[in-house]
This record gives C-alpha cells, sequence and structure tokens, in this order.
C-alpha cells in the first residue's frame, strides 16, 4: 500500500543517510521501524535499588536498623541523581537540608 509521509527535513535527512549506511532501501528502512514500533513489546527499565542493610541480631531475634522515613528517602534520592550522571562527591549532609 502507497502512502505518503510528512517528515522534517532533518528527520528525512537521516533516515535517508541511516538506510545509505545500512545498506537499504528507504522503503524498507521505514517498513522495519514502522514494525518495530507496531510489534515489539517495549523493554521494562528495570530499576535496582541499594538492598536493605542486613537485620542486627540480638538474642536470636532480628533487629532492623533504625531508618527515618526522610533518610530513606535521602538514599533513594541520591541513587536517583547518580544515575542520572549528577557526582554528588562534594554534597556534604542531606540535600533537603532538614536531616544531618
Amino acid at each position: 500500500m502507497r502512502t505518503t509521509l510528512d517528515l522534517p527535513d532533518p528527520v528525512f535527512r537521516d533516515l535517508k543517510t541511516k538506510a545509505a549506511r545500512d545498506g537499504v532501501t528507504l522503503k524498507e528502512l521505514v517498513k522495519r521501524f514502522v514494525e518495530k514500533g507496531l510489534y515489539e513489546k517495549p523493554v521494562e527499565k528495570v530499576v535496582v535499588r541499594s538492598p536493605l542493610p542486613e537485620p542486627l541480631r540480638r538474642e536470636g531475634r532480628a533487629l532492623m536498623p533504625a531508618l527515618t522515613n526522610a533518610e530513606i528517602e535521602e538514599i533513594f534520592f541520591r541513587e536517583d541523581l547518580e544515575r542520572s550522571g549528577y557526582d554528588l562527591s562534594a554534597v556534604k549532609g542531606s540535600l533537603f537540608g532538614d536531616t544531618p
């Protein structure tokens, strides 16, 4: 089936360049992209958090170290910033300013 696509000039240039690099026709490349967008399942991004600290043991009972919700949120927030490429090595104390 024939159709007409209205693409911005830079996108069309990049599409033609990729087709030439891959050694396929423009028609074949567009078909592949459309099929991939329609039929491939999206890949779930898995965020791995730091493991919880090991429970402390006293007389056979497990005791969890005491962390406040604010401290836990601070840990997760720092991890998210580091994953995004921020350098936190110079940051001293809390990012939120309300915990030591």
